[in-house]
C-alpha cells in the first residue's frame, strides 16, 4: 500500500481552492514523518488551505526546529499523526509555539543552540 493510499493523500487532493500550488505528493508526507521519527517531542501543527497554497502541516520539535510540507488535508495530517502518537494541532486556534519563533530568530541570525 502506498503513502497516498495509506493516510488518505489521494482523496485529499481533489480539487480544492487553491489554484497556484501543486498537490501533496508521497515525499511531503514522508519528509514529516521521518523529521518526527529523527527528534523528540515533535508536534503538528495544521494551516489551513488559502486561494495561493494547499494545506500544509508544521512539524515542530521541542528545541522549536521546524519544517511545513503539503499535507492535502487536515485529515491526512491527523491520520499521520495519530500513528506517529505525536499531537496535532489547528494553527488558527493555538498559533505557533514560541520554541519555533526563538529557533527561526536563532538560525537566522547565525547562532548556535549553545550561545
Amino acid at each position: 500500500m502506498g503513502w497516498r493510499d495509506r493516510f488518505g493523500l489521494r482523496k485529499a487532493n481533489r480539487k480544492g481552492k487553491a489554484r497556484f500550488d501543486r498537490a501533496a505528493e508521497d515525499d511531503d508526507i514522508r519528509a514529516l514523518i521521518e523529521f518526527a521519527e529523527s527528534r523528540v517531542g515533535v508536534e503538528f501543527f495544521v494551516e489551513p488551505e488559502t486561494f495561493a497554497t494547499r494545506t500544509t502541516a508544521v512539524a515542530v520539535a521541542t528545541d522549536g526546529e521546524w519544517i511545513r510540507r503539503r499535507c492535502g488535508s487536515p485529515d491526512v495530517i491527523r491520520k499521520v499523526a495519530n500513528r506517529l502518537a505525536t499531537p496535532a494541532y489547528d494553527v488558527q486556534i493555538v498559533g505557533y509555539p514560541q520554541r519555533m519563533r526563538d529557533w527561526s530568530a536563532r538560525n537566522k541570525r547565525g547562532l548556535s543552540m549553545d550561545e
